[in-house]
């Protein structure tokens, strides 16, 4: 397996601004994933990409030990460019430059608490039958006791299932994605979003590190668990 490691880091992030290379625990955040894709293309090999228009980013990059030569078209640098269009440019970029790959690994800056081990049992879980082996954890909430939606007359009725779970534990888990991990077939994506996958398989991580940082909040957080660290 020989994967094409992206990390995507664009310079205007509103919730946490400048998070990419903003101090976390000792290094700015985007060091976390480029170390941790560092370690994990000492066991496979592969290519790692840093995905920025931002000259600050790219230089913190290369001072965590990596070389930064694409850099992300201003056009996939806004609030709407989605994930699917950065990644493809990268794909793009890549091949014309005969770089061979099997997987796309998208590694996301702002899941700092995963591991190299995370990120090698996805892709060893991964294979060219999938669309994608993706990070999950158990959601905080559950469709089955206790999220609802609205019927025409305005009245709440649990999202799925007979309503008659009266204890958490009982209702079928769910889970959600954490952001930490996506290892994707890149056939897959040049065909369809990540939404529209039908093969998609759970790589499952503890809420402890499912951190995905968005919000001030979310940064103090972290902080105290790098602290504890």
């Amino acid at each position: 397996m020989k994967p094409l490691y992206i990390i995507p880091a664009r310079g205007g992030s509103k919730g946490i601004p400048r998070k990419n290379i903003k101090p976390l625990g000792g290094s700015p955040l985007i060091c976390h994933s480029i170390r941790c894709a560092i370690e994990t293309w000492a066991v496979y090999g592969g290519y790692i990409v840093v995905s920025t228009e931002d000259a600050e980013i790219a230089d913190t990059a290369r001072s965590c030990g990596i070389d930064v030569e694409y850099t992300r078209p201003a056009s996939l640098a806004t609030d709407t460019a989605s994930s699917r269009d950065v990644m493809l440019d990268v794909m793009e970029w890549a091949e014309a430059r005969g770089l061979d790959y099997d997987c796309v690994v998208l590694l996301q800056p702002t899941s700092p608490l995963r591991t190299a081990v995370d990120v090698s049992a996805a892709i060893d879980m991964y294979d060219p039958t999938l669309d994608m082996v993706v990070s999950v954890c158990e959601a905080d909430d559950n469709p089955y006791y206790n999220l609802f939606e609205q019927d025409a007359e305005g009245n709440l009725h649990v999202c799925k299932g007979p309503g008659t779970y009266t204890r958490r534990q009982d209702a079928p888990p769910v889970m959600k994605y954490n952001g930490a991990v996506y290892v994707i077939n890149p056939e897959s994506l040049r065909r369809c979003g990540l939404g529209e996958f039908a093969r998609r398989v759970a790589y499952v991580m503890p809420k402890s590190r499912s951190i995905d940082l968005d919000t001030p909040e979310d940064w103090v957080r972290a902080e105290q668990i790098f602290a504890k660290l």
